[in-house]
């Protein structure tokens, strides 16, 4: 029977149009939605997460690694796992990397989504990656996608030849069916699998220019194979999240697309890739800046830096590929702290060795305290005063600037508010001078401080 209901996109928002942050429920189960590629398996994520989070492209083998999303359909809520086309025939390693994600993300979900193209009929690989899912006994929904007029509904009837049971049409594109396939996806999931992720957890992006060693720290960070890695730059295209447990800490890790200069001669899938790389910057709590440390700190480093304050992240320098590297952390460390202005700390590492990871974790903790730390009130306005013994405020004529108070009013990044005589009388030189002042004397390196210099009135 044809399904006659279709999604719509909505925004999780209040009346008021403030953010509600979810209440969290168990999640149902896990999905893995695999198929050959360009079938429309990004295309079908988007529609059912009603979002824009896997990259569209009508070139090929766009989506590598495996991404997680959450999604959410009458109330109840469970986790999306979007994979790579699988080409098993294929003898580029690349690809075969991309079918090992996959056959991963099969072995962990408790239900499978085959998508097939309805309109170019059973392939060689349906017919491959059919044998493998049927040998793994997950139970699996077979989709025939890009029927977009229910009169070619017929054309999914083909597909009953892979012995998966009875193709489900749908129009990934358009929406059609997609909201009787999510009624059939929760009737079928096992009904608790544990709990989203709160926002205690630690948002971390790791960001960096082209093949610095992004997806290998975090491969060796969670102990497995995670993510692709290549020599190829420009493998990871897509923001991709991983959970991460320590002790009582949670990890949100988020491997993303290297940041090149010149982002505005970018175009296609590298475009849309950094984009989804300086969205994860935004949303995190802390950038991990990762510079190869056999070529040293070069220009391009500067920019992912810059790009990391940009977006109110605590920044973390990590040196990777330490291990084979002559450079002594005494001559790039000054280096550094002069030319990037939250002064973050510095960490090296080997992904290839373990050299380091602990420590890099210890000081992610340390650096995502401090992004939520809030300054007492009397503390601060203590601090004011021995601000201008330390320093002759800037004046103009017969006026001169006075520090009255000030209060703090925002965290995660801090943001310090100080009510003056005459804000016009701030230069730019002494307004810096203060952040770094605030930085120093509350440890705050590596913190974007924003000082917000107001009149009283």
């Amino acid at each position: 029977m044809r399904a006659n209901r279709d999604t719509r996109v909505t925004d999780d928002a209040d009346a008021d149009g403030e953010h509600v942050e979810p209440t969290l429920e168990p999640l149902l189960g896990t999905v893995a939605i695999v198929g050959f590629p360009n079938v429309g398996k990004s295309t079908l994520i988007n529609r059912l997460t009603q979002s824009r989070a896997a990259v569209v492209h009508d070139l090929p083998g766009v989506t590598r690694d495996r991404k997680e999303l959450i999604c959410e359909w009458s109330g109840h809520r469970f986790r999306l796992i979007d994979t790579g086309g699988v080409d098993i025939a294929s003898a580029d390693p690349l690809v075969k990397g991309i079918a090992v994600q996959a056959r991963a993300a099969i072995d962990q979900a408790d239900l499978v989504l085959f998508v097939v193209d309805a309109r170019h009929g059973i392939t060689p690989g349906d017919e491959e990656l059919a044998a493998i899912i049927r040998a793994a006994k997950t139970p699996v929904i077979l989709l025939a996608n890009k029927i977009d007029d229910p009169k070619k509904d017929i054309l999914a009837l083909e597909f009953h030849r892979l012995g998966l049971g009875d193709p489900f049409p749908l129009s990934a594109l358009h929406g059609n069916g997609t909201g009787d396939l999510l009624d059939l996806v929760v009737e079928q999931l096992p009904g608790n699998a544990g709990l989203e992720v709160g926002s205690e957890a630690i948002r971390v992006a790791i960001l960096g220019r082209p093949n610095v060693g992004k997806s290998s720290l975090l491969n060796a960070l969670v102990g497995s194979e995670r993510v692709l890695v290549s020599e190829i730059p420009g493998t990871t295209r897509d923001a991709i999240d991983t959970v991460m447990t320590r002790g009582d800490t949670t990890f949100i890790l988020v491997d993303t697309a290297g940041l090149r200069r010149k982002r505005h001669q970018r175009q296609g899938v590298d475009y849309y890739s950094e984009l989804r790389a300086l969205d994860a910057a935004s949303r995190a709590d802390v950038a991990l800046v990762l510079i190869d440390a056999s070529e040293g700190l070069v220009e391009q480093d500067l920019s992912v830096a810059d790009e990391a304050r940009k977006a109110q992240c605590s920044t973390l320098v990590v040196l990777s590929k330490w291990d084979v590297t002559d450079i002594e952390m005494e001559t790039i460390r000054p280096e550094i702290a002069v030319r990037l202005r939250q002064r973050p700390p510095v960490v090296a590492i080997s992904s290839k060795t373990g050299r380091g990871l602990q420590k890099l974790l210890d000081r992610i903790e340390e650096l995502a305290r401090k992004h939520s730390y809030r300054i007492p009130t009397p503390e601060l306005n203590r601090f004011l005063g021995e601000l201008t013994q330390m320093r002759q405020a800037p004046s103009k004529g017969p006026k001169k600037l006075n520090l009255l108070y000030g209060t703090q009013i925002q965290t995660r990044p801090p943001r310090i508010r100080i009510f003056v005589n005459d804000p016009a009388l701030v230069t730019r030189d002494y307004g810096y001078w203060v952040e770094n002042q605030f930085r120093e004397r509350f440890e705050l390196q590596g913190v974007p401080v924003s000082i917000d210099f107001v009149g009283r009135g």
